[in-house]
């Protein structure tokens, strides 16, 4: 589902015009915040098109893929199975959600709970070889995909890209609580 729903994004010069009724609303940040979504919004329709056709979800997807970048080995022949609490930790998501992903992946064959070696009243799940096979089948696609999309940015551009949004995702691990009441101006004005 898209974050956005938005298909068309409102032009600058709208974003100036609310600004005059909402003074926190700073119109380049704005602006920006939304092309962000609605990037994030295409990048995330253009996978969810590829597992469609494997029949799989972004989060079960998800799930796949910490199960199997846990490697022992370089080679990654022997993954060491998770706890659902580390999957939910890797993933993102809550226990319960993990629970349930876990549970349609593990009906699909694709997944395996065993008990904990460690603690028996813990579980482990880990791909079974048929998962293995599925991510198998699923990656080059992936991985084509995701270049195709970045295509049109230089090295140097993706690196900058990469460095700015992070800056992004630090400011939103911050607490909401300080936020300002109103906006930061910028140095130097406008970047219009």
């Amino acid at each position: 589902m898209p974050l956005l729903l938005l298909k068309d994004l409102p032009r600058y010069e709208c974003l100036l015009e609310a600004a005059k009724e909402f003074p926190a609303l700073d119109p380049s940040a704005t602006e920006v915040f939304l092309h962000l979504l609605r990037a994030g919004d295409e990048a995330f329709r253009i996978v969810e098109l590829h597992l469609a056709q494997h029949e799989i979800t972004q989060g079960r997807f998800g799930v796949m893929m910490a199960l199997w970048g846990n490697c022992q080995r370089a080679d990654c022949d022997n993954e060491m199975p998770l706890t659902p609490a580390e999957l939910a930790d890797r993933t993102g998501v809550t226990r319960a959600t993990i629970t349930g992903l876990v549970d349609t992946l593990e009906r699909a064959g694709l997944v395996t709970r065993t008990p904990h070696p460690e603690d028996r009243r813990m579980m482990s799940v880990g791909l079974t070889p048929r998962g293995n096979k599925l991510l198998a089948d699923i990656m080059p696609e992936h991985f084509r995909r995701m270049a195709w999309l970045m295509d049109p940015l230089s090295e140097s551009e993706r690196k900058t890209f990469v460095r700015l949004l992070t800056k992004v995702l630090t400011r939103a691990a911050e607490e909401p609580a300080q936020v300002p009441a109103a906006p930061a101006k910028r140095a130097g004005g406008s970047s219009r």
